[in-house]
């Protein structure tokens, strides 16, 4: 909002002010060219000629006058002009009572001054009351500028400096429009109060809710129930939203939404900031984050998510510093301490995290997960890596552990090659095949086979150990199926996690809050 709105009000209370002077005793004096004619049987003067008068400081011209002395009433009609300190007022008819302290214009209402004009079909002013309306089709606009207002009808309380105006109100200055049901202007404060559907616009920004103030000198102010913003890059929503249009800073509160459009970045929560003065954005309490890739969805939950920018406001990094989880088509986990870069396309995940991809659980001390367009590339598991995946039969794993592990994805997302290196441990349970007949395959587990390297690379097939390729002399052993040493059945650690998993977006909100 922009000062000149204060002008408009200012206005407004000096032709309502100023024209009738509600004090004092006034004498009303005819100017050369006025006739008067006095009627005994009810003491009303009639003016006519070129009538022209002074009354209460004000300059009156008009067709016809009727003036009632002892009442202190003067009725103008047709072609109603008052003048008083630069100030013009036209209208088809004026009433105005010195005792009742009312005055009242109708049929084409119009005021204006060396800046600003206004009109309404009609105009009552009450001091009794306190309270002056103009009603149907209120407009008032500047002279110098592009400002304008326009309302159905408008109300002015003198004793506190505020305005109403109601009934498809419309205010427009430069780049900024606001559209309401009903506003509330506090003149001393300068704040607008929307006090029904109201929405506001400039340059750079769309504004919508159903109730809020705004101060149009500091131009800040607060949105609530169903408050939108709509930038070019970013939108906005929350049942609450306070706001500052010159810093573009926010804050939400209840069930607060935030989209990076350039990104496809969107983060849900209970309580937000958005700070383009701070290159941040972050969202706490049931918090979600989604980042829409070309084929695929990223889901992503913490107790609180930060979005830092870089200095032109553009998404570097999403970080989560607590009960981390996330959730993708061929990918889910869990951990802490975790960044996500949009421009290298890695989250990196650290204090132990735990992922499953398909029926593989995959765990380290830190891990990072390289995405390609909308599929997962290849994972680095760093210090105490280790890979189970469970068997569909048997209750059996085939397990491995090293201390790095690069799990490679193909084109599908399935998890294909693991590459295991330092102090490298496979187990696993091959199997043999056996044709039945013509279509029937039978396929039997051989035996548990166990192989100590430094550096081990195998082949995958959902799960199923395809081939190992060995860097250098492998320890090994064989067990066939009923002579398995149980010692040898487990890497060191062994620990499934399948309850930890995440299952569904909603789930992941629910259950950490």
């Amino acid at each position: 909002m922009k000062k000149q709105i204060s002008r408009t009000i200012a206005f407004i209370c000096s032709v309502l002010l100023s024209w009738f002077h509600l004090s004092g005793q006034g004498q009303l004096q005819l100017l050369p060219g006025t006739e008067k004619i006095y009627a005994v049987q009810n003491g009303i003067h009639r003016l006519v000629g070129t009538v022209s008068f002074v009354y209460q400081g004000n300059t009156m011209y008009c067709d016809s006058a009727h003036y009632n002395e002892k009442a202190k009433q003067v009725y103008a009609y047709g072609n109603v002009h008052i003048q008083k300190n630069g100030i013009n007022l036209y209208a088809d008819s004026v009433f105005y009572a010195e005792k009742q302290k009312y005055a009242k214009l109708w049929g084409h209402v119009k005021a204006r001054d060396a800046a600003y004009k206004m009109s309404a079909d009609s105009m009552d002013y009450d001091a009794k009351k306190g309270r002056a309306i103009f009603k149907s089709s209120g407009k008032i606009e500047s002279t110098i500028s592009d400002e304008r207002i326009t309302c159905e009808r408008g109300y002015f309380y003198p004793s506190n400096g505020s305005f109403f105006f109601s009934g498809t109100v419309h205010y427009s200055k430069a780049d900024l429009d606001v559209k309401t049901d009903t506003l509330q202007f506090a003149y001393e404060q300068q704040k607008l109060y929307f006090l029904g559907q109201t929405q506001m616009r400039n340059d750079s920004s769309q504004i919508y809710c159903q109730k809020g103030w705004y101060d149009v000198l500091n131009e800040n102010g607060a949105l609530y129930n169903h408050a939108e913003i709509y930038q070019k890059n970013q939108i906005i929503k929350g049942d609450t939203l306070m706001i500052n249009t010159k810093l573009n800073d926010y804050e939400g509160r209840g069930s607060v939404y935030f989209k990076d459009i350039d990104q496809q970045l969107a983060l849900l929560g209970q309580e937000a900031v958005f700070s383009d003065t701070k290159h941040l954005a972050y969202v706490t309490g049931h918090s979600l984050g989604f980042l829409k890739y070309k084929d695929d969805t990223l889901y992503v939950h913490a107790d609180t998510l930060f979005l830092e920018r870089d200095t032109l406001n553009k998404s570097k990094h999403l970080r989560a510093d607590r009960n981390f989880r996330f959730l993708h088509p061929d990918l889910q986990g869990i951990g802490d301490s975790t960044l996500y870069s949009f421009d290298q396309q890695i989250l990196k995940i650290g204090q132990s995290p735990i992922l499953w991809s398909q029926n593989g659980e995959l765990k380290s001390e830190e891990a990072s997960v390289f995405f390609k367009d909308s599929t997962i590339d290849h994972i680095e598991l760093n210090r105490k890596a280790n890979v189970i995946f469970t068997l569909p039969t048997d209750s059996l794993f085939n397990q491995m552990s090293a201390t790095t592990i690069l799990a490679l994805f193909d084109s599908s997302g399935t998890l294909s090659q693991v590459e295991a290196t330092g102090q490298a441990w496979t187990i696993f349970y091959p199997t043999n095949e056996k044709k039945l007949n013509d279509t029937v395959v039978q396929f039997q587990r051989e035996g548990l086979n166990r192989l100590f390297a430094e550096k081990l690379l195998v082949d995958l097939k959902s799960g199923e150990v395809v081939q190992i390729t060995y860097f250098d002399q492998p320890d090994g052993i064989f067990f066939p199926m009923n002579k398995i040493d149980a010692k040898e059945k487990y890497i060191k650690g062994f620990k499934r996690n399948p309850g930890l998993r995440p299952k569904s977006a909603q789930e992941m909100r629910k259950d950490i809050n």
